[in-house]
C-alpha cells in the first residue's frame, strides 16, 4: 500500500518552529496518530525505517501517522522563533529543555492537524515521550481544557530519577540531593542555561535547569517512579503516581522484556502500574519478550500490537 509523505514544519503555541513528517494514507481520512519520540539525541530523522514501518502499518488500517521533532531533539541546535514581524535563533535541545513545554508542542502539532482537515487524534510516546503524555493530560485536566486527543499509547515510560541516582551518583542519596541543591543555587542565580561540569555528568551535556527538571523527585519529570515505589527510597514528597493516576482515557502501555533501563524486572513495574491506574478498564498493558528499551529488532512486533489496538 502506498502513502504519501510530506516534510512539513509547524509553530508551537510559543511560537517556536518545529519539523515533521506526515505520513497519509491513499484515501483520506481524519485519525492521525502523534509520535513523541524520546530525550537525549533523540529525533525522528535518526530512525527512518522505523517511521517508515509505522507510517506503512497505521495508513493501512486509515490512520496517518505524524512524527515531529520536539523542541528537546539532539543535545543542542537552534530553533526559529517568530519575534514581532522577525525570526531569532533561539539555543534549544535537551540540554536546556523543560518537560511541561512539552504541551505547547504537543498543542502546535493539533492545530496544525485540525487545520489540514484532521478530527480524531491518537497520541503515542516513547521513553520520555511516554512521561509526556502523562504530563500533557494532567496539565490539561489540572486546568480543565479541552484535550482533544482520544487514546493514548505509552511506550517504554522511564524512571529517569532512578536512572541518575543509580548510574551517575552510584545509589548514594547524599551526592544526588546535593546535586538538586546545586542546581537550584544555579537556578535562583539566574544560571539556569548554564552548563553541569562534564566531570560530574558527562553525557549528556545538560544545563543545571533541565538537570534540576529531570531528577527532582517532586517535580513534572518524576512520572514512574518505580525505584521509589518498589525500593521504598522516599526521595521526595510528592504523591507517588500523582500524575498518572489522572489518566481517563483508553490507553496502551508497552514495555521491553528486558528494557536496561528497569530499576526491577519489568513484569513488576508493569505490575505496579496495574495498582496505580486509577480506572484499570481503560488500560491495556503488553510486554514484549526480549525487548530493550528501545525496542531494537522488535519495531514490526511493536507496531503490529500499537495497529491491532487502535
Amino acid at each position: 500500500m502506498k502513502n504519501n509523505l510530506q516534510l512539513v514544519n509547524f509553530q508551537t503555541p510559543d511560537s517556536l518552529t518545529l519539523p515533521g513528517l506526515l505520513y497519509e494514507p491513499e484515501k483520506k481520512t481524519d485519525k492521525v496518530l502523534i509520535y513523541l519520540h524520546g530525550n537525549g539525541s533523540a529525533s525522528i530523522f535518526y530512525s527512518p525505517e522505523t517511521m517508515k514501518l509505522c507510517g506503512e502499518y497505521l495508513n493501512k488500517i486509515g490512520v496517518a501517522f505524524f512524527p515531529f521533532n520536539n523542541r528537546g531533539a539532539h543535545w543542542i541546535k537552534k530553533l526559529k522563533k517568530k519575534v514581532g514581524d522577525k525570526e531569532e535563533g533561539i539555543p534549544y535541545g535537551m540540554t536546556y529543555e523543560l518537560i511541561n513545554e512539552c504541551i505547547y508542542d504537543i498543542d502546535g502539532a493539533v492545530d496544525f492537524l485540525r487545520d489540514i482537515g484532521y478530527k480524531t487524534f491518537y497520541l503515542a510516546g516513547v521513553s520520555t515521550g511516554a512521561n509526556k503524555i502523562v504530563v500533557y493530560n494532567y496539565y490539561k485536566s489540572q486546568a480543565k481544557e479541552k484535550n482533544l486527543i482520544s487514546k493514548y499509547i505509552l511506550i517504554s515510560g522511564g524512571d529517569d530519577v532512578s536512572v541518575y541516582l543509580n548510574f551517575y551518583f552510584k545509589s548514594d542519596k547524599k551526592i544526588f540531593a546535593e546535586m538538586l541543591n546545586k542546581c537550584k543555587e544555579e537556578i535562583q542565580k539566574g544560571q539556569g542555561r548554564s552548563f553541569v561540569p562534564q566531570n560530574i555528568i558527562a553525557d549528556p551535556l545538560i544545563s543545571y535547569q533541565s538537570l534540576y527538571d529531570t531528577i527532582n523527585p517532586d517535580g513534572n519529570y518524576n512520572i514512574f517512579p518505580f525505584d521509589d515505589y518498589l525500593h521504598n527510597l522516599r526521595l521526595g514528597n510528592k504523591r507517588l503516581f500523582k500524575e498518572f493516576k489522572t489518566l481517563e482515557k483508553q490507553t496502551l502501555m508497552i514495555y521491553g522484556g528486558s528494557d536496561e533501563y528497569s530499576p526491577a524486572l519489568v513484569s513488576d513495574c508493569v505490575n505496579v502500574l496495574k495498582k496505580e491506574c486509577s480506572h484499570p478498564g481503560l488500560f491495556t498493558f503488553k510486554i514484549i519478550n526480549g525487548a530493550d528499551h528501545g525496542f531494537t529488532g522488535k519495531e514490526k512486533e511493536l507496531v503490529e500490537i500499537i495497529s491491532k489496538w487502535l
